[in-house]
């Protein structure tokens, strides 16, 4: 089979194209690429306009000039660099015929652990899979940790950091080249049918923005967080939805999935269900409303505790939460625990069609979230961004062949690792830029080798606007910029105005005690050498020789 090679030098404007590139977009136009388009269908800016600033076609087209092609290069210089991004090579499966597994991938938004135990499915899901007790984001935060997941890379290797702006969000993550190496890519190389459908990419509009690359399905919504009257874009034409019953998004992803799995009951798939629920405003599906009266948020050990005085500066201070506070949360707590309902819904329903379609036990199934968070611990309201363990642990749970029931997998894995194990499972190339390693001997019991032990962490913080979803809900608290190291039973962190936080987390498990001040100078320079060697790593080769310090 030949070899089919995607190589992006830089990547076309998601937006409004700069004036210098209007003559290409025309030239294009008149050749018959369109916005509506997809890559092998006249896509206009993923195969007509990139392959010309690549300077890889174009010679034969009517109306481009070299200079038209350099000066629409040019202007493209306050967009953030673009790297060269590593070719992904059409190749055989490696798996025979009748042997390839299908994968569905159901991702929350904003999902804490402890909601798991409102959701009887994922629960069932624990009893006969694997649950992993040590899986942590490489930022809590939407983008770059979606990001990591799509390309199974670190945020200093995505280049992505935020939600918006030259450093973060759906434009950063086309401009840097993200979308050629992603699992989606991997998946489409390997013959896999890939269905896209939720929330993609903050930024990402239905109506201007094309389908992204190797996804044969692609439903995907704009700003869904309200659960209601949203955009989605479905193979590459928008459409409205309003505000009925029946407009509910995360019902409406759960009949679209329940389709696609029918639709490709014949060949492998991939099928990733992304719900904007549990995420602010935590709107319930209208049936769920008045599920878990006078619920209460948990008062864990961190619930409203006093920052110590060794406490990082962005905690000191902050008051003790009202009367009024606790009692917003507890609402907001309720909410969330109803909204979650339609998710399991969704998971149940997905389980049952594909039984019915007799594809039950050649099917694996993964639950997880983009990121943890926090409601009232350390005396901060409702949100995320924090190292603290609220924020960056969330679940991480599988079922499917060859997974004995009731499997527990403690060691440290992080949401780079999805990536490379989508690709394995599908017996297609694992992108050769991605940072992590496949968990596929981890979920059936092989020896993985040295395994990682440390998990990095990576946040660009800053005061957000009130206008990004993300935004704290309450008083804004935000962490400033900072880099973490996470093992089994440590929590370092480096901030970026000189702050160091260490938590030993036998002793400490609610990470409240900063205890950095208390540690040897070998001790300090043990970790500090060990968060800088990760924070730096490029490539799968080098992150695993860094990501298993010699601490104590």
């Amino acid at each position: 089979m030949n070899a089919l090679v995607f190589v992006v030098v830089r990547a076309a404007p998601s937006g409004a194209a700069p004036d210098a590139c209007r003559p290409l977009l025309r030239a294009c136009r008149e050749a018959g690429f369109s916005r509506e388009g997809r890559s092998g269908g006249k896509g206009l800016v993923q195969d007509c306009v990139t392959p010309l600033l690549a300077g890889r076609t174009g010679a034969g087209l009517p109306g481009v000039e070299r200079a038209d092609v350099d000066a629409c290069n040019a202007s493209m210089g306050e967009l953030p660099d673009v790297p060269v991004a590593e070719a992904i090579p059409l190749t055989e499966p490696k798996l025979g015929p009748g042997e390839h597994p299908n994968v569905v991938f159901v991702l929350a938004d904003d999902f804490s652990s402890d909601l798991l135990r409102f959701m009887p499915h994922v629960l069932d899901m624990q009893k006969n899979g694997a649950a992993f007790t040590n899986f942590f984001v490489t930022d809590s935060l939407c983008c770059p940790s979606r990001s990591s997941i799509f390309t199974g890379r670190f945020p200093h290797n995505t280049g992505v950091y935020t939600n918006q702006g030259r450093d973060g969000g759906f434009a950063t993550f086309m401009a840097k080249g993200n979308d050629r190496v992603s699992f989606a890519v991997a998946l489409r190389n390997a013959a896999y049918a890939a269905g896209m459908m939720g929330k993609f990419l903050n930024g990402y509009e239905p109506a201007k923005d094309a389908p992204g690359v190797g996804w044969s399905e692609w439903d995907v919504i704009g700003n869904g967080y309200g659960g209601f009257d949203y955009d989605i874009n479905r193979q590459g034409k928008a459409f409205r939805r309003g505000s009925a019953a029946r407009d509910y998004a995360t019902d409406v992803l759960k009949g679209l999935g329940v389709d696609f799995i029918q639709a490709n009951a014949g060949r492998p798939f991939f099928l990733e269900e992304a719900t904007f629920a549990p995420h602010s405003p935590y709107t319930p599906a209208p049936r769920d409303a008045k599920a878990f009266p006078g619920l209460a948020a948990p008062r864990g050990p961190a619930y409203g505790a006093a920052p110590d005085a060794a406490a990082p500066n962005f905690l000191k201070g902050l008051p003790a939460l009202t009367d009024e506070e606790m009692a917003e949360i507890d609402g907001h707590y309720r909410l969330r625990a109803q909204s979650v309902l339609a998710i399991d819904a969704m998971i149940g329903d997905l389980q049952a069609a594909l039984k019915a379609a007799g594809l039950e036990k050649k099917t694996y199934f993964v639950f997880a979230s983009d990121n943890g968070y926090h409601m009232g611990e350390h005396r901060m309201h409702e949100g995320k961004m924090t190292a603290y363990d609220t924020d960056i642990r969330v679940p991480l749970v599988v079922t499917g062949p060859g997974i004995a029931p009731g499997t527990t997998v403690s060691e440290v894995a992080e949401n780079i690792d999805l990536c490379p194990t989508f690709a394995e499972l599908a017996g297609a190339q694992v992108p050769r830029t991605a940072d992590g390693r496949s968990l596929v001997p981890l979920l059936l019991g092989k020896k993985a080798g040295t395994w990682r032990t440390a998990a990095l962490i990576e946040h660009r913080g800053g005061v957000m606007a009130r206008t990004d979803p993300d935004s704290p809900v309450g008083p804004m608290v935000v962490a400033p910029t900072y880099e973490a190291l996470r093992t089994r039973d440590k929590l370092y962190v480096e901030y970026v105005d000189g702050e160091r936080e260490f938590h030993d987390l036998k002793a400490d498990p609610a990470e409240l005690k900063n205890t950095y001040a208390e540690l040897s100078s070998v001790q300090k320079s043990a970790l500090a050498a060990a968060l800088s060697a990760l924070k730096g790593c490029h490539g799968a080769a080098a992150c695993s020789a860094a990501d298993h310090p010699a601490l104590w």
